[in-house]
Parts: C-alpha cells; sequence; structure tokens
C-alpha cells in the first residue's frame, strides 16, 4: 500500500515540477495533489529534499537505461558520442528536472544519487575508452571533461529560448571534447594522427590501458594488482 501511496506522490511531484519548477513543488502543493496528508510525505521522504531526490532518480532512471541497456558500438568512442547525446537531449526533454538536479549550489550532502548514478556509467565508459588504447588523459579526468561540457551545454540551452537555440553547440562542445581526450586511434596499432592532431604519447597511452584492464585479470592476486596499478599511474603525467 505505501508503494502505491508513494508512486503517486511520486507522479504528483513530477507533474508540478514539470509545470512551475522546484518552487512549485511545495509539501502543501504536493500533499494536495497527491490527496495525502503532509506527515506522509515525511514519513516516506524525510523531507522535501528526499522527495525532490526520488522525483529526479525516478525519471534518470529511464534516461540512464538507454544509455546502459543499448548495444555497445564496436568502436567505444562513438558510445562516447551517443552518450553525450542522449544527455543534451534528456535535459532538453526535461529541463525542470536537469536544472533541479545540475542546475542548483553544491549541496552539502554531495551530489544527488541521480547524478552519481549518472557518473558512474559515464566512468564505465570510458574504462572501456581506456582499455582500447584511446584515452590522452586517465578516466576520471576524462569523464569530468566530457561531463563539464554536456553539463555546460545543456543548461546554457535550456537557458536560451527555444527559438535563439544554436543547436550546433552540442556537436561542437563534444567534438572538441573528445578530440581533446582521446586518440584517433589505438597506440599498439601504428596508426599516425590526423592533420594537426598531436600524437599521443605511446608509453602513456598502453599505461592506461592496461590500467584500465586489470579489474578483469584473473591471473594476479589483488595485492599484485595494487602494486601494478601503482607502477603504471606512475608512468601516465597527470
Amino acid at each position: 500500500m505505501s508503494e502505491t501511496v508513494r508512486a503517486r506522490i511520486i507522479d504528483a511531484a513530477l507533474r508540478l515540477l514539470d509545470d512551475g519548477g522546484p518552487e512549485a513543488m511545495s509539501t502543501r502543493a504536493v500533499s494536495a495533489a497527491a490527496g495525502v496528508q503532509a506527515p506522509t510525505l515525511y514519513r516516506l521522504f524525510r523531507d522535501k529534499q528526499g522527495l525532490l531526490d526520488a522525483v529526479t532518480e525516478h525519471r534518470f532512471d529511464e534516461y540512464l537505461a538507454d544509455k546502459t541497456d543499448r548495444p555497445r558500438a564496436e568502436n567505444p568512442v562513438e558510445d562516447l558520442r551517443r552518450g553525450f547525446d542522449l544527455h543534451v537531449g534528456f535535459g532538453l526533454a526535461n529541463p525542470a528536472v536537469y536544472v533541479a538536479v545540475y542546475g542548483g549550489a553544491p549541496r552539502p550532502d554531495g551530489p544527488a544519487p541521480a547524478v552519481l548514478r549518472a557518473e558512474q556509467v559515464l566512468l564505465a565508459m570510458m574504462r572501456r575508452v581506456a582499455a582500447a588504447g584511446r584515452l590522452r588523459v586517465d578516466e576520471t579526468t576524462a569523464a569530468h571533461v566530457l561531463h563539464a561540457a554536456g553539463r555546460g551545454t545543456t543548461l546554457l540551452l535550456i537557458s536560451t529560448p527555444p527559438d535563439e537555440r544554436d543547436l550546433r553547440l552540442p556537436e561542437i562542445a563534444r567534438e572538441a571534447v573528445i578530440a581533446a581526450i582521446t586518440t584517433a586511434a589505438p597506440a599498439a596499432s601504428g596508426g599516425s594522427a590526423a592533420p594537426g592532431e598531436p600524437a599521443a604519447e605511446p608509453l602513456a597511452v598502453a599505461a592506461r590501458t592496461i590500467r584500465a584492464a586489470l579489474p578483469d585479470v584473473g591471473a594476479l592476486s589483488p595485492a599484485e594488482k595494487d602494486l601494478l596499478a601503482e607502477w603504471l599511474d606512475r608512468l601516465t603525467p597527470p
């Protein structure tokens, strides 16, 4: 029964959020729209922030499923492109939810659960790029740079009137970041960089490639993996 009430509250809160933003999602308004008393909200969600987290995570579920359940591209860099486009598309389709998650001041208790989940999905995608020998920088830095570009681009477009938006911006930002964090071809293939593109440092790329594959290596003990990871990190400049 409580799950049915919880779902009804989330649906009511989502409608209010979509129509009027976080300010419209007051405890009184949500209680009235869901047909429950305010104590019920506090019992199920603790406070308004808990309710907002539940609401945004509910909407994020479909977006994250799109990123994780779709077939992987043979080229892992292409998955980064698709993921970036999905991120921008989600924000434009759900502006109130997106701004509630990404547009506010930093939270004292850390990022929202939906943000943490999205970050883990992006980091897993970046790890696959690293394992293919395609990263110029470490996985965490690459994920942060791509996320910053996607987040900034999406917030800029949301804040721009629809008839004034330059929809070329996502592609320009996406390709600029991908060119900065990935190599043109795996270092081991002997491929050369594209004209005007700086060549990646072969040793650093090879070290990152092995580092990304370490979790799946069964021939080494955990202690041996930790030691090898430390050595590989020394070979990759910050």
